[in-house]
């Protein structure tokens, strides 16, 4: 029984300790807190979506798919070959360049009119608290902070840990002139010294004026939110970017719903949506698109061009990797201006001569 409750004590303490490390957060508090409970969009102690949304299909419960993702025999997780990828060097693009470099899954860089913004960079090498789950796909973790140029914005959409990395943001801070994030996700950042007048916080339907013609719209998404137990304590958005001479849609994570319809006919469509194409599975349909969503999430917005992102670096759902691309590539019998940059490459979106090749076939 002595043995018993030291080993208890033990583990309990472990616990605590790992989930008091600064990179799992901080919930939201004082004047944060006060605005959070005014929200429209805070309800019975936490955010809400517009539609009901389940995290999980009602065909299916957390231990099937746990069982699925540990023991399942998905073929092809990760390619055979490590990725071989070229950098863009992002301290010597020209100023008059507009221009898109993604860095693997969500993350990436876009210069648009002057301005440079970041959106979701994890460089830790895995999107997990852990180091030994969730890691990068060989040859996929090109960028450090170091290759970062300094920033005009960097945009975090949710504090999911695929999107919210605590030692890339923590080390991009002298970089940062401003962080543009949904409503409760400020907390982490003060958490992680970030000033708080370095922080533009935004509920969903709020938009603030950037100046010199920039302005930046915090819109809705249907997902979740939520670094350890308790979820949902922080508002997961998409972004609207108004600059003198683009409109860009940055989609974040979000299952298909009306919304999208509803956020093309408030700006009269975009030049370029980012979308989330990858990581879903049927059994989160809710929270992610599936196959065909997108295009149908790009026509809602009425886009000119649409890049799909959340894919080919970290795997979180049980498909081929490469499906996602092949997917996007095969349904989109309209011939829609879908653009699949490799990790790395300098992507001129306005550009709609230039072709870009299939590149996940080179590792199939």
């Amino acid at each position: 029984m002595i043995i018993f409750i030291i080993v208890l004590l033990t583990i309990s303490a472990a616990v605590f300790f790992i989930f008091n490390h600064p990179q799992f957060g901080k919930k939201p508090s004082g004047k944060r807190l006060e605005r959070i409970l005014k929200s429209p969009n805070y309800k019975d102690g936490a955010f809400q979506n517009i539609s009901p949304t389940p995290q999980l299909a009602e065909d299916t419960n957390m231990a099937k798919v746990m069982f699925r993702f540990l023991f399942g025999n998905t073929p092809r997780k990760v390619p055979m070959q490590k990725f071989n990828f070229e950098k863009t060097d992002l301290h010597h693009i020209s100023p008059d360049e507009n221009v898109f470099i993604w860095f693997g899954h969500s993350s990436y860089f876009i210069q648009v009119d002057g301005k440079k913004i970041l959106v979701d960079p994890v460089f830790c090498g895995h999107a997990s608290p852990f180091s030994f789950t969730g890691k990068a796909m060989a040859g996929t973790d090109l960028y450090e902070v170091e290759d970062i140029p300094q920033l005009d914005y960097l945009i975090i959409t949710h504090d999911h840990w695929d999107h919210l990395d605590y030692k890339t943001v923590k080390k991009l801070n002298p970089k940062v002139g401003k962080v543009i994030t949904g409503l409760g996700t400020g907390e982490h950042l003060e958490h992680w010294n970030y000033e708080s007048s370095k922080i533009i916080e935004l509920d969903w339907g709020e938009n603030f004026d950037l100046g010199n013609g920039f302005k930046i719209y915090c819109e809705t998404g249907r997902h979740f939110s939520g670094r350890s137990f308790k979820r949902n304590q922080a508002i997961w958005a998409s972004f609207a970017l108004i600059t003198p001479t683009q409109k860009i849609y940055v989609g974040g994570d979000s299952g298909y719903d009306s919304h999208f319809k509803k956020i093309g006919e408030k700006f009269n469509g975009f030049d370029l949506a980012i979308l989330e194409t990858g990581q879903y599975n049927k059994d989160w349909r809710y929270i992610h698109m599936i196959p065909a969503e997108q295009l149908l999430a790009m026509k809602d917005l009425n886009a000119k061009r649409m890049i799909p992102v959340h894919h080919s670096k970290f795997v979180l759902a049980t498909h081929p990797w490469d499906e996602p691309l092949k997917k996007i590539t095969e349904l989109n019998t309209e011939n829609l201006r879908v653009i699949t940059p490799k990790i790395g490459e300098k992507t001129t979106w306005e550009d709609d001569s230039k072709k870009y090749e299939k590149w996940w076939e080179t590792y199939d």
